[in-house]
């Protein structure tokens, strides 16, 4: 397998953050002539405008829109199946890559010499996003056709925390064995992916990712547009590796409410005495877990958690037990979620958060050793 990989290395100033999109001057020339496919969604923005309109604008021939999870304007929920479309403004055609096809087909990439990418992430191995560029990486390389990643900063890139993910447990909602927190960008993850040979297929792969300028893992990066519905604000994105787990349990996260990722309850075990009732959000949370009932719980949105707790996880687990209630309903999408089944299996034992957290640090700092050749931004 012949790997081809460039870097466009910045250096750091004391100016404002230039995420990729905006340095064009150091990727239009790549796209010149170039039959251009664009893996984007609403976060894909140059200033105040969709890349889509800067490309066009600019000349560059892009002749087709690869949507992820939420779709091409970010608008629909979490599961939600996403049929293809045409761009109303450019006419541009856009192909789902969530339900059955969740990474391009050859046919799909016959008409195209490159495909960029430039999704905003929010560094949680369980988002989605990230799979949606390994699946893609892999098409171009099976197909034979250049990839560029227009990074953007990661707004938990201080955090590296939990299981490393083991390879029986691999689906959409994680694909690389790494933390759940991995403390790195797309393009970074995208360098790693090809170093490491975490790709699937064969062939060549012509790799260039353009890094953010201006940026280093000490800059607390504030988010300018949400990267999905479900995450509508920093909170948060800064609580989502917490609470996410809860996804597989029969606890709310907010879903189907104006604070999703900022609470959690149930109905039946009381977990607090915050009451939230989910309903039905066309876009966010069409169904969302608890509809129509209320729902007891704690309000998140004034905690200063950031990074990854098992506080919450272990005191609900608690509360479950003395209700004789189950919390996981789940425990193979839970499994997949943690990428391991330790976490479960500890909760079962009834550990407390700390014992459960120290499993897994030895290899974190060797998963931290081995990020190390192909991080493009100061670390502390």
């Amino acid at each position: 397998m012949m790997i081809i990989i460039s870097v466009l290395l910045c250096s750091f100033q004391t100016r404002a953050i230039e995420v990729a999109a905006e340095r064009g001057d150091h990727y239009l020339p790549m796209l010149e002539d170039k039959r251009v496919g664009l893996v984007v969604n609403q976060s894909a923005r140059v200033g105040e405008q969709h890349l889509l309109d800067y490309l066009t604008d600019n000349q560059v021939n892009v002749v087709r829109i690869f949507a992820p999870e939420h779709g091409f304007r970010g608008n629909k929920g979490a599961g939600v199946y996403i049929n293809d479309d045409k761009d109303v403004k450019t006419g541009v055609s856009i192909v789902s890559l969530y339900g059955a096809n969740k990474k391009p087909k050859p046919e799909q990439l016959a008409d195209i010499d490159i495909l960029v990418f430039d999704i905003q992430d929010v560094g949680v191995r369980f988002y989605t996003y990230l799979s949606t560029l390994v699946l893609t990486m892999e098409a171009a390389q099976q197909k034979g056709i250049s990839y560029l990643v227009l990074d953007r900063p990661n707004p938990n890139i201080t955090y590296v925390d939990g299981p490393v993910l083991e390879q029986r447990f691999r689906s959409f909602v994680g694909m690389l064995p790494v933390p759940i927190l991995h403390g790195m960008t797309l393009g970074e993850l995208a360098l790693m992916s090809v170093g490491e040979g975490w790709l699937t297929s064969t062939g060549q792969l012509d790799l260039t990712v353009i890094p953010v300028a201006s940026y280093s893992a000490k800059d607390d990066y504030a988010l300018p547009i949400a990267p999905s519905p479900n995450l509508p604000n920093q909170r948060a994105i800064y609580l989502y590796p917490s609470l996410c787990l809860f996804e597989a349990t029969q606890v709310s996260v907010g879903r189907g409410s104006d604070f999703p990722f900022q609470v959690f309850g149930h109905d039946r075990v009381r977990l607090g005495t915050f009451a939230f009732s989910p309903r039905s959000i066309p876009g966010a949370a069409m169904h969302p877990k608890l509809q129509g009932k209320t729902v007891y719980g704690k309000d998140l949105r004034h905690s200063g958690q950031r990074g990854l707790s098992l506080d919450w996880l272990v005191q609900t687990q608690s509360a479950f037990v003395q209700q004789q209630q189950v919390m996981i309903n789940s425990p193979d999408f839970f499994d997949k979620l943690a990428g391991a089944d330790v976490i479960r299996l500890a909760l079962a034992q009834g550990l407390k958060a700390h014992q459960i957290e120290a499993i897994w640090q030895q290899e974190v700092q060797a998963f931290k050793t081995r990020r190390l050749p192909y991080l493009l931004y100061e670390r502390e």
